[in-house]
């Protein structure tokens, strides 16, 4: 196929190019420098609104991923403008633009996140759950919402709500292990909030599996079939590391490090179901966390 990825250069984006090329894609880059080729990269500004049509007449599939990473310093109120448009801005103008198209790519997986549920302690979540409340929340539908636009084209659109992306590159286990090594990891808050996380490689296979199977559509949940507490999650990381666990981040310390983070994201509970995933059909390559993190950190 031929593919468009925004966000190329994330966390995502460099697992899944390289199983794209294995697989005898041809991917293209969707960046906002220069591009270094017209073969492999089209230029876009998310925020000025700007993206030639012309350019992304005949693909196959696109993948967006792009937006400003959301622990990357306190929720200011100019960071939560940041946040929210570069996500709902720059999807409004991709959905926008391949509508616009005479030769319109097939799918569209836009990346999303299990922000959108919210706060919910220790209910099962899974796609068609409702939303819950809050900022995150509030971005994640009008981030869905701005893909309308390609949908009512009749392109397929999948919004691929990620969860907690196990991955030594970045993210939120790379913040984890330098206080996990050192012997002063431990449960944050009360531990018993759930973290639906999902290893990198199964974030990649799932995108492409969702790219290949025509039945897929709407929200998708893209988490291990297996989410823990953060107390399980410390534990675990803890015996694979052999190091202990002892120490804790109570709640108000929490808060005064990292603001309104600490409550929408590091002591909020998401006990997420990928069931749209398990019906289609695909296999989870780490469903359990020991194993993905041994993986993980042996590579």
């Amino acid at each position: 196929m031929k593919i468009l990825v925004s966000g190329s250069s994330g966390l995502i984006g460099s697992a899944l190019i390289p199983i794209l090329n294995r697989r005898g894609d041809q991917v293209i880059r969707l960046v906002r420098h220069s591009p270094k080729g017209a073969e492999i990269e089209i230029q876009w500004d998310p925020v000025a609104g700007i993206l030639d049509t012309t350019r992304l007449e005949g693909l196959d599939a696109v993948v967006h991923l792009a937006g400003d990473p959301i622990a990357s310093g306190r929720w200011t109120p100019e960071k939560k403008i940041k946040i929210r448009d570069s996500r709902v801005k720059g999807t409004k103008l991709l959905a926008e633009s391949l509508a616009r198209l005479q030769q319109p790519p097939k799918v569209l997986a836009c990346a999303s996140a299990i922000g959108i549920y919210g706060n919910r302690g220790e209910e099962i979540l899974r796609e068609e759950s409702a939303p819950g409340a809050g900022f995150l929340a509030e971005v994640g539908q009008d981030w869905e919402k701005a893909t309308a636009p390609a949908a009512q084209k009749g392109i397929r659109v999948v919004n691929t709500r990620f969860g907690i992306v196990m991955s030594t590159g970045g993210g939120a286990l790379a913040m984890m292990m330098p206080p996990f090594r050192f012997g002063l990891g431990g449960k944050l808050g009360s531990g018993k909030q759930w973290m639906s996380w999902v290893a990198i490689d199964d974030v990649a296979g799932a995108i492409h599996h969702i790219l290949v199977t025509d039945g897929i559509r709407g929200p998708v949940n893209v988490v291990s079939p297996h989410p823990v507490t953060n107390l399980e999650f410390t534990k675990t990381l803890g015996r694979v590391l052999r190091r202990p666990t002892l120490f804790f981040v109570p709640a108000f310390a929490a808060r005064l490090a990292f603001g309104e983070l600490a409550d929408e994201a590091l002591l909020a509970s998401a006990r997420v179901e990928p069931a749209k995933l398990l019906s289609s059909g695909y296999r989870f390559r780490y469903p359990e966390l020991e194993g993905a993190l041994r993986s993980i950190l042996a590579s």
